[in-house]
Order: structure tokens, then C-alpha cells, then sequence
């Protein structure tokens, strides 16, 4: 029901961010925290949206097959999966409060988690479901800076959490275009489906362009270098492939396009970051 694959899109922005707060490595036990709260809401909110979901997915033959409209877990069973993984969250997140003095993650804990969940329900009502989703994943970039020190969230990492949340919602409007003509066959709402296709598509290269944009400003601003900017050039390489494979009349690559770039856009834009502060660290003490 849940692969552990799908924590490659937010959690190596929250780790990138985390290095970002601390100027390096922010040590193991934080690191730590960080990958088990990302791991732990990451199943709370694919859990709830698919129990939310359930009787849409049983409708829709692209999802007919998932764990529960296919009989292969019951919605009580992955209720009690939600509220182990709920618990855990709110858990590791006070263990910041226990071991740093940092109340802030506990803190948000619970807004979070209901922020990640009311994400399943939006697109009953609005198209803005999917920039609800950016959002998610902007909360990653500013969560990692918040869980190691609050007052290092500038505007160079709220600008880095838009432009994540912008690289989302580009990716998001291309996975919606497979289900165009189910979502308007039962009044569910996407923008593909409001606007056709081609047209969402297009919205999904406008908001990469501004990631894209993001990121380079972001890097400038949080005074990383030409590794860092490196990154955002390979970025840029990869999301023009991704729209290369993806267009209005031909959707049989958006499984590639939407897992496989854009899980190489994360990990690679991230590593790039990680370079960069290390080569100034080592500079430094040379």
C-alpha cells in the first residue's frame, strides 16, 4: 500500500535542509529525528488518503488495484496504522523538545498531520488540491530548518520551500492528466480536468520554470556556490526530459516522468547542496 520509495520526493530537501540550518553536519541523532518524523508523517498521509479514497479508487480502473479496493487491507487495519504512525510522529517530534530544547516540532506536530490529511479530501471541491500538495512538500524544506534552529529560516530557505512547492505542483498536474476523464465523469476536481490536457500541462511547465527559478535564487541566497548552481542546471536538464516524455496526446510514459525524474530531481538537486557545504567546510579548515 505504501512504498518506502515514495520518501525520496520531500525527505532529501528536509535532510538538505537541515545541513542548510546547521552551516554541516547536524549530527546523527538529529538527522535521526528528522528521517523518522518524514518516514512517519509520509504514512500517516498516504495511509489517510487512501482509506479517504477508497470507494473513488474502487470506480477508477487506473486505481481498482490498490491494497484497499482489492480486499488485500481493510480500512480498519490501516486505521490503526494511521494512529500507530500519528502517535510515533507526535512522539519523535517532542524527542526534539527532550534532547535540543526545541519545542517548535512538537509543537506543529498535530497542524501538520492535518494539514497532510485535509490534502484528501480537496479535490472534491477545488482544482487547488494540487498546489495544497506543493505545500506539503514545502513543509519539509521549512520543517528541517525549524527542527534545527528556528531562527535560521530566512528568506533564502522560505524561498527554496516555494520553489519545492512549485516543483510539486508541476509534477502533480502531470499525474492528474491520467485520470482526466474520471475525474470529470464524477465531478472530482484537477486542473487537467478543468482545462483540458494540454493546457495542464502546459501550467505544469510554467511552475517548473519557476522551481527552477527558485532554487537558483535560493542557492544565491543562502550563500551556496557554483556546485550548488551545478544541481540546479542538471535540475532544469532533467524536468525539460520530463516534459519531453510527457505530452497532451501521448500519457503511456507519465509513470517515468512522475516517479523516476522526478525522484532524480530531489535526490540530485539535494546531493548538489550537500556537496557544496562540504567543499566550503573543507575549504575552511584548510
Amino acid at each position: 500500500m505504501i512504498k518506502f520509495g515514495h520518501s525520496v520526493f520531500a525527505l532529501p530537501f528536509a535532510v538538505l535542509a537541515a545541513f542548510l540550518a546547521s552551516g554541516g553536519w547536524p549530527g546523527w541523532g538529529k538527522i535521526g529525528l528528522i528521517v523518522g518524523c518524514m518516514v512517519l508523517a509520509r504514512n500517516v498521509a498516504m495511509t489517510y488518503n487512501r482509506v479517504a479514497d477508497a470507494e473513488i479508487d474502487k470506480l477508477n480502473p487506473r486505481t481498482s488495484n490498490r491494497a484497499i479496493p482489492a480486499g488485500l487491507v481493510s480500512k480498519r487495519w490501516a486505521w490503526g496504522f494511521i494512529a500507530v504512525n500519528s502517535i510515533g510522529f507526535i512522539f519523535v517530534c517532542g524527542l526534539f523538545w527532550k534532547f535540543y530544547g526545541n519545542v517548535w516540532p512538537v509543537a506543529f506536530s498535530v497542524p501538520v498531520l492535518g494539514y497532510l490529511c485535509l490534502y484528501s479530501h480537496l479535490k472534491r471541491y477545488t482544482w487547488f488540491c494540487h498546489f495544497w500538495l506543493g505545500g506539503a512538500h514545502s513543509m519539509a524544506v521549512l520543517a528541517g530548518f525549524i527542527a534545527i534552529r528556528p531562527g535560521s529560516l530566512g528568506l533564502g530557505g522560505i524561498v527554496l520551500a516555494v520553489a519545492v512547492g512549485c516543483w510539486t505542483a508541476g509534477f502533480d498536474l502531470i499525474y492528474a492528466a491520467l485520470d482526466v476523464e474520471f475525474d470529470r465523469r464524477v465531478g472530482l476536481y484537477s486542473l487537467p480536468a478543468k482545462v483540458g490536457v494540454g493546457r495542464g500541462l502546459m501550467i505544469s511547465r510554467i511552475l517548473h520554470g519557476i522551481s527552477i527559478v527558485g532554487f537558483g535564487l535560493s542557492g544565491f541566497l543562502l550563500g551556496l556556490g557554483w556546485i550548488f548552481g551545478l544541481g540546479v542546471v542538471l535540475t532544469g536538464g532533467l524536468l525539460v526530459v520530463e516534459h519531453w516524455l510527457v505530452r497532451a496526446g501521448d500519457l503511456r510514459r507519465v509513470n517515468l516522468a512522475f516517479f523516476t525524474m522526478n525522484g532524480m530531481v530531489s535526490v540530485v538537486l539535494a546531493g548538489f547542496g550537500f556537496m557544496d557545504l562540504i567543499s566550503k567546510r573543507v575549504y575552511e579548515w584548510s
